[in-house]
């Protein structure tokens, strides 16, 4: 495994391919405080891409944005509603196409209630992924050895959790229900940024 840290956007002429792993690290959870501090990626072969933001330097990454924007790139993400939300606010990128590793388990592992990353990991593709780098400090001017293969983690297996959770969709008949909420992942984000992260606007 390869980790590359980028500051600021992702040099020119990188090709990660039609399908694309994204994640975010925050200062916190609440996206208008907490600012963005790196966005990681992956094509699937084994390697990362970390894109840090330092503080008071702004998001302006405009390679960043048009990979995210992209309409030929599927981007996977795990509990996507956040990262996407961050990426519009940060940097501006309105991102589409997308999938959701954490929605898709939702729908068809109604089984359990365990939807995490590292429990969707070890249950389906028998890899444990380490959480204890969550918490730490990411607006630090340096990404700690630690904090770059925690954040590697979060991406790399996201092609093979998609290839699981297809399978069980298409076996249950809810494929197209789950495309229809990829679908609406932004506009979620949307209302999340806009004032409506707890209220269900379709509720009576």
């Amino acid at each position: 495994m390869t980790i590359t840290v980028y500051q600021g956007d992702l040099p020119d002429g990188l090709d990660l391919g039609s399908m694309v792993a994204v994640d975010t690290e925050t200062m916190g959870l609440r996206t208008h405080r907490d600012r963005l501090c790196v966005v990681q990626l992956s094509s699937g072969d084994g390697n990362a891409h970390l894109v840090q933001f330092q503080a008071g330097a702004g998001c302006h990454a405009p390679n960043l944005k048009r990979l995210m924007e992209d309409p030929k790139v599927l981007k996977l993400f795990h509990f996507a509603r956040f990262d996407l939300a961050a990426l519009k606010k940060y940097v501006g990128a309105a991102t589409a196409p997308v999938y959701c590793t954490r929605t898709a388990s939702k729908l068809v592992r109604t089984f359990t209630d365990r939807h995490g990353l590292k429990d969707l990991c070890r249950e389906l593709i028998g890899v444990e992924i380490s959480k204890q780098e969550q918490s730490s400090d990411w607006g630090a001017p340096k990404l700690t050895e630690a904090q770059q293969k925690y954040a590697a983690s979060d991406v790399l297996y996201l092609h093979q959790l998609k290839a699981v959770l297809d399978g069980m969709l298409v076996r249950e008949g809810r494929m197209a229900l789950a495309q229809a909420c990829f679908d609406f992942l932004p506009a979620r984000a949307a209302l999340d940024l806009a004032g409506w992260p707890e209220e269900d606007i379709f509720a009576h």
